[in-house]
């Protein structure tokens, strides 16, 4: 990749941070770049080809840079531990505000949809991975949706974030709720092997019924 790319998606995810979805533009993205405005639409078409791809890219290299921690991961609470560091310093860095803004733009601009969702799609990849790896082997893993969990997942970690610049003691008491049930299944896993055939049973008739 060039080095004008580079800058103007760095100039991109610069210029959401300070102006919001809403008042970013080829001028403000080149004034955070330091490049002509004309080069936007040089390089990719249109601004919101621009942000699309500044999204994905800004969202791999996250991912990249978290794929170690997440795969270290030996439990769901050591899961929920190198969460809570994703969530700090994701938070300094800024870039929860970032995805914040492309998901409120993708509200308004179906074209920015598809690849919002896209860049999502990454973390969800990631988690879904570690929660099958951590799942093995639990009575949970019969009866779970691990896509959908990872999702769910997911979905948490930006509404949190989110949520923490409002009610940061609510988004404490959110994730330690999180911490009891990662330990609730760890208990379960703990289980010899007659209560834990009697929990799948049970599990398997509600299951079921469902």
């Amino acid at each position: 990749m060039s080095d004008t790319k580079q800058r103007l998606l760095d100039g991109a995810i610069a210029a959401i941070r300070e102006h919001g979805i809403a008042g970013v533009s080829a001028r403000t993205i080149g004034a955070a770049a330091g490049v002509n405005q004309a080069l936007v639409f040089y390089h990719f078409g249109t601004v919101d080809d621009l942000l699309s791809a500044a999204c994905r890219a800004s969202t791999a290299e996250r991912v990249a840079h978290w794929s170690t921690r997440l795969a270290s991961a030996g439990s769901l609470r050591e899961l929920l531990a190198v969460g809570r560091a994703l969530h700090e310093e994701e938070r300094q860095l800024g870039n929860v505000t970032f995805l914040a803004q492309m998901l409120a733009g993708a509200q308004a601009d179906q074209r920015m949809a598809a690849p919002t969702a896209g860049a999502l799609q990454l973390w969800v990849d990631e988690i879904e991975a570690v929660l099958r790896r951590l799942l093995a082997g639990s009575p949970f893993a019969e009866v779970a949706d691990v896509p959908g969990l990872a999702r769910a997942v997911s979905a948490a970690f930006i509404g949190l974030e989110l949520y923490d610049g409002v009610d940061p003691a609510g988004a404490d008491q959110a994730m330690a709720a999180l911490d009891q049930l990662a330990l609730l299944i760890e208990i379960v896993d703990d289980l010899g092997p007659i209560a834990r055939r009697a929990l799948q049973a049970k599990v398997n008739r509600a299951t079921r019924r469902d």
